[in-house]
């Protein structure tokens, strides 16, 4: 009945665990070393994990900015999901708080680089901002207090651009900022 149900159903992680406990140790490394080969995503998902490398933000951070703030000259689609899924690949990997916090920072920084370089009208653009405004706050309110400062200063500032933008995107962001009240919080 086994034999059915794999050819049948979708393999699931059950089934990979099952076949690892065939592998030796070398074996295991070969099919690490395969997995790194096979994709840059896993490349910087080990690196992450392993904490290898100077900067183990850089691959993640080339992805937002490659689907948030993209060549529009050169035909390169717009995709806040696709930006989305590098904060979610690296939370998988390692989802150190501090690199939470830059990565959500660094997505509204790019999608307002974006916004400033050329007039855009895509009202899920500017709610996925949003969005993901309030999650920089949120992840932001929980780290130690010695430790916001200078994601706060990113994040005030991001409310002042706000304005340049219209869509009611300045009020929106006011209003997450005020509701966590991270000004009188700053001192803690």
């Amino acid at each position: 009945m086994d034999v059915v149900r794999t050819k049948n159903a979708s393999p699931t992680w059950s089934d990979v665990r099952a076949a690892l406990r065939d592998f030796d140790c070398a074996g295991l490394r070969g099919l690490v070393q395969h997995l790194y080969t096979a994709s840059e995503d896993n490349r910087a998902f080990l690196h992450a994990r392993l904490g290898l490398g100077h900067d183990q933000l850089q691959p993640f951070k080339a992805n937002i900015s490659k689907w948030i703030c993209p060549d529009l000259m050169k035909g390169q689609p717009i995709s806040a999901s696709k930006a989305k899924k590098a904060i979610a690949d690296y939370k998988k990997a390692i989802g150190r708080a501090d690199g939470m916090a830059e990565l959500s920072i660094f997505y509204c920084e790019e999608a307002f680089g974006f916004l400033e370089s050329c007039s855009m009208e895509d009202e899920s653009y500017f709610a996925a901002l949003i969005r993901m405004y309030g999650r920089s706050l949120e992840i932001v309110s929980n780290l130690p207090p010695a430790r916001r400062t200078t994601y706060l200063e990113r994040l005030d500032k991001l409310r002042s651009r706000a304005g340049n933008v219209g869509w009611g995107v300045e009020e929106e962001l006011n209003s997450l900022w005020y509701a966590v009240a991270l000004d009188e919080r700053r001192g803690e």
